[in-house]
């Protein structure tokens, strides 16, 4: 909803932190931490491995998280179900987070272990220059 409102390049100016998405079929449940070098993206991807998930950053500094696949069970025909909550076909989710400016883009690394993917993205400790223009104002255009 805030995006609809404020939109992109306003988010940042009101949604503190950056904003982020999801849209998930599964419990691909996350945590987002800061540490004073990194901030550490831990999500639940069960079943999945490493070949399953896809981890890019885009334009405007968005981390795209997705996994896709997961085996399909297959059952007799002749199967009665009585309780299926586990789920029989393939799964996927997606998760968009908007990163902060300060961090270094082309050292994030990813690793998937017992069900958990962690993604550590490194802080910057340079100081970036200031974007901050001033404008001349004159009496006429």
């Amino acid at each position: 909803m805030a995006d609809g409102f404020f939109g992109y390049p306003f988010r940042r100016l009101f949604l503190s932190p950056p904003a982020y998405h999801e849209w998930s079929g599964s419990t691909a449940l996350m945590d987002w931490f800061e540490s004073p070098s990194a901030h550490i993206f831990k999500v639940n991807v069960p079943g999945f491995n490493k070949e399953d998930i896809k981890v890019q950053v885009g334009d405007g500094n968005i981390l795209h998280i997705k996994g896709e696949g997961g085996k399909e069970e297959t059952h007799e025909k002749d199967t009665v179900w009585h309780v299926a909550e586990r789920g029989t076909r393939k799964r996927g989710f997606s998760r968009e987070i908007e990163l902060p400016e300060d961090v270094k883009l082309d050292q994030i690394k990813a690793q998937v272990e017992n069900g958990v993917l962690t993604i550590v993205v490194p802080k910057d400790t340079n100081p970036k220059q200031s974007k901050v223009r001033n404008i001349n104002i004159t009496s006429k255009l």
